[in-house]
């Protein structure tokens, strides 16, 4: 006679729950879900908010750090403000015995060899990109983007170095012959011919900011949808008219974005420019002539300044090339975010 199964009625409803050693299922387990205990949530809760608390202080740090500088100074460049006013922007004069500054000859020399350095890198870096992106066979490509990236890599004094003892005398004896007797007429290329003076400072900070404007150039070429160019091609368009419709003219703001950039990082260069520029407050037409720059001269005559308003002076060209720089390089990032729109370039590829 076959026995049945004990059953036991149910806490509820009173219905039989079936055999008492039933065992569970195998998938029983898995299926399964373990409320998370009170002191795990507050674990997590914490960690979520020390993190949190970790990431806002960072950000403030570098605020902090840039607001900090900027108060810095503000305050010790107030006596040269007190004396000179908007004045000492305008002036000519650097008398540190007579205590009588003016920025000028600073400011003239460090616009003409910015705008010398971007006029000779801008070309050179656009032909590079394009090169790189749209030419250049896939097994070079890797070894030419590092040999271009290692360029941001040297110290500026080496520049300098490379630029006293190679560059220099190069431009005296073939390159500044030529322009003076080709170009001389344009009152550019005249006098004595140094090799050292604002053309070999505008070569220098060229070749220094050649791979700043040639990376950024790069991503906002690489930016271009590939459709446009598909498209270009398929109306029967030339590889170069392909480039100069569809990639050169969408890649405009970035491209002039990438050379406001550089132009930012030219302003701002010391030490190459410093061994190179011949360090004379002089306003000359002539680019053989030697010049001084911003930098440069609080460079070389930080160290010496005696009196307070020599010091002042010299803080003070250091808040105008400051305040110069960041709002360089606040108008490179918009004008690059106008092509790029915040986006990785190589997801819009």
């Amino acid at each position: 006679m076959q026995t049945v199964p004990e059953q036991r009625p149910s806490r509820d409803t009173g219905l039989p729950e079936g055999p008492a050693n039933t065992e569970p299922s195998a998938g029983a387990d898995k299926l399964k879900v373990v409320p998370k205990s009170r002191t795990g949530a507050r674990e997590s809760v914490l960690a979520d908010n020390v993190f949190r608390g970790i990431v806002v202080l960072s950000a403030l740090t570098v605020l902090a750090i840039v607001g900090l500088i900027v108060f810095e100074l503000i305050i010790q460049s107030r006596p040269s403000m007190a004396k000179f006013g908007l004045r000492f922007l305008t002036r000519q004069i650097w008398d540190p015995v007579a205590e009588e500054f003016g920025a000028l000859p600073f400011i003239y020399g460090t616009i003409v060899s910015s705008l010398l350095a971007v006029i000779i890198a801008v070309p050179l870096s656009v032909g590079t990109a394009l090169f790189l992106t749209e030419l250049c066979p896939r097994q070079l490509r890797a070894i030419l983007s590092l040999l271009v990236e290692l360029l941001a890599a040297i110290p500026s004094v080496i520049y300098g170095l490379w630029g006293i003892f190679v560059l220099s005398p190069f431009l005296r004896l073939h390159v500044e012959p030529f322009l003076a007797k080709y170009f001389g007429w344009t009152g550019l290329f005249t006098g004595p011919k140094y090799g050292w003076g604002m053309l070999a400072a505008g070569v220098i900070l060229a070749i220094m900011i050649l791979p700043i404007v040639a990376s950024i150039t790069r991503e906002v070429i690489t930016a271009v949808p590939r459709v446009q160019r598909e498209a270009a091609l398929a109306l029967g368009a030339t590889k170069w008219e392909m480039l100069r419709i569809s990639v050169l003219r969408n890649a405009r703001p970035g491209i002039f974005g990438a050379t406001i950039l550089g132009l930012g990082r030219a302003l701002g260069e010391t030490m190459a420019v410093t061994m190179v520029i011949g360090n004379r407050p002089e306003i000359v037409k002539s680019l053989f002539a030697p010049g001084h720059t911003l930098a440069s001269v609080i460079a070389n005559e930080f160290a010496e300044a005696v009196g307070p308003i020599y010091l002042s002076a010299l803080v003070e060209m250091a808040l105008v090339l400051f305040v110069v720089t960041l709002i360089v390089n606040a108008l490179a990032g918009l004008l690059v975010w106008s092509i790029t729109r915040g986006m990785p370039a190589r997801a819009l590829a």
